[in-house]
């Protein structure tokens, strides 16, 4: 298994009322891996606003460090129950523009996303939270790009609902940085046969809207939901879907009629078109949060598509709809 020499830093940072299943089952398979590979692949550390022991809503917790203490990391996870839409502390929102300003990847944690939301660091990133918190933050940030998913990887944001999906996000990244067969293992450590894909449950199946039976083609489908800013390859998908790319392949055609990589530019060009009729993104940002290079070869595909540029096309849209 290739893998860096220095193990991935990955901080918690924990606001009150905080779910300690959501933090463990995110904590674990890190724990799993370094175990499973013999070696210390990645290394949690735990922040808060004064530091000590934080406190769960069920009276378990975590020995932490204060936030302003934070080390170098290459990933922060803000974990948040209760109602984090309510939650407001001037030393975390001084703490996470610090690591936003350091230019960290930044994530959240069941209402984590909610708590990034509100302090402008979600803003031209699809990201999801718990499905308790996604109507309020949607009607009280219209603009923002809310998906109904397990988890959503966009670029340098990584986001999950919380619970067990913390689980399968950690698994994804275990995928992206050390193969799908490692991160089944590290799985099936935890009776988790089958890591889930970002677009199950919490969000209406694919599999349902698109009539897929086939259980390699929905892991298939739903894994290039989850990723659309930054587009798997051919191998990266069958990889973590758990057959050869060739196979996988090959149910594209028989059940869709179209090739996979077809039909994932479709996926995002739809998602695209979504974007440019529902919100004010400029076509530089859309062409980033669906994947594509660059906003001329974004525009360029999109014309092709949908018979206009995008542009033309949100002013259509807006003359049609008054």
């Amino acid at each position: 298994m290739d893998s860096p020499s220095t193990p991935f830093r990955i901080g918690f940072i924990l606001t009150p009322e905080y779910s300690l299943m959501s933090l463990t089952a995110a904590v674990e398979p890190l724990r799993a891996a370094n175990h499973l590979a013999g070696r210390e692949l990645y290394r949690p550390s735990y922040y808060s606003v004064a530091g000590g022991f934080a406190a769960s809503t069920s009276g378990g917790g975590f020995q932490t460090m204060a936030l302003h203490e934070a080390e170098p990391l290459d990933l922060a996870l803000v974990v948040a129950g209760g109602n984090p839409l309510l939650y407001r502390d001037p030393a975390v929102t001084r703490g996470l523009r610090v690591l936003a300003q350091r230019k960290i990847p930044l994530g959240g944690i069941s209402g984590g996303a909610a708590v990034l939301a509100r302090l402008g660091m979600m803003e031209g990133r699809r990201f999801t939270l718990h499905w308790a918190h996604v109507e309020a933050l949607a009607e009280m940030m219209p603009d923002l790009l809310i998906e109904r998913a397990l988890y959503v990887v966009d670029r340098d944001r990584l986001t999950c609902a919380g619970g067990i999906a913390a689980l399968d996000m950690m698994c994804a990244l275990i995928a992206r940085d050390h193969g799908a067969d490692f991160a089944r293992e590290v799985a099936e450590w935890f009776i988790h046969t089958r890591p889930r894909m970002a677009d199950e449950p919490q969000l209406s199946p694919t599999a349902e809207r698109l009539e897929l039976r086939n259980p390699l083609l929905v892991r298939g489908v739903e894994l290039m939901f989850g990723h659309l800013a930054e587009p798997l390859t051919p191998d990266q998908i069958a990889g973590q879907v758990g057959c050869s790319a060739r196979q996988l392949q090959r149910l594209f055609n028989a059940e869709l009629g179209v090739p996979m990589m077809d039909f994932y530019r479709e996926m995002r060009l739809k998602k695209a078109h979504e974007l440019v009729g529902q919100t004010s993104l400029s076509m530089l940002d859309i062409a980033l949060v669906t994947g594509f290079t660059s906003a001329a070869h974004f525009s360029r595909l999109y014309s092709q598509r949908f018979g206009l540029p995008p542009m033309r096309q949100r002013q259509t849209l807006r003359r049609q709809s008054g």
